[in-house]
């Protein structure tokens, strides 16, 4: 049986707190804003989007596409935006066996999404292929994009968001639960679900 100090969970939870203490934010080409800035205008875009008959559109892979799928139902139903996660099982296995898999958000992109619409893009790594190209195409049809990524600084997809939320670590757990505290943050404050 693994043993499990109450140091080495109180480390864990420390680093997961100076991890989100110390997320960055930059808007295009790579200019710090301050996270509550960020965070406006994110809700900002979102509201506006709905407000318009829009929608917000999440996609990620893996855990990704859960924190994708989880926050979607938040956003509607918390945040009354309009969201949808593009991780439907049939329309991933179609669009992979006739397009290949780096196209799977970019083609439903070009079926659903319309200017106006917002789209928020989640990789831990910032690297996965099909993330990229639903950036691409989401910027054909004159959509407001967030990213969220971590690992490497440099990560392609954190250069090409209008709005871009970056955890700094190499570690998957830490990015993917840091993703989606960011993302409940700017919802969870927005409509002062979040006091502390």
């Amino acid at each position: 049986m693994a043993v499990i100090s109450t140091s080495s969970i109180a480390g864990y939870f420390d680093t997961l707190a100076k991890l989100l203490h110390d997320a960055e934010a930059t808007q295009v080409r790579n200019v710090s804003v301050p996270l509550e800035t960020a965070f406006s205008r994110i809700i900002d875009k979102a509201q506006t989007a709905h407000a318009m008959g829009q929608k917000v559109i999440f996609v990620g892979n893996g855990g990704s596409a859960a924190i994708a799928s989880h926050l979607a139902i938040d956003y509607a139903k918390n945040g009354n935006i309009r969201a949808i996660a593009l991780n439907d099982g049939a329309a991933l296995t179609c669009l992979g066996n006739d397009f290949g898999y780096d196209q799977v958000f970019a083609k439903q992109i070009e079926m659903q999404g319309a200017t106006g619409d917002v789209l928020v893009a989640i990789s831990s790594s910032g690297r996965s292929e099909n993330i990229l190209n639903a950036v691409r195409a989401a910027r054909q049809h004159r959509m407001y994009v967030v990213t969220l990524s971590g690992f490497a600084p440099d990560n392609p997809l954190r250069g090409l968001g209008d709005m871009n939320l970056y955890i700094n670590s190499p570690a998957y757990g830490f990015v993917e639960v840091g993703h989606l505290a960011l993302c409940h943050a700017i919802l969870d404050l927005a409509t002062e679900n979040g006091s502390p």
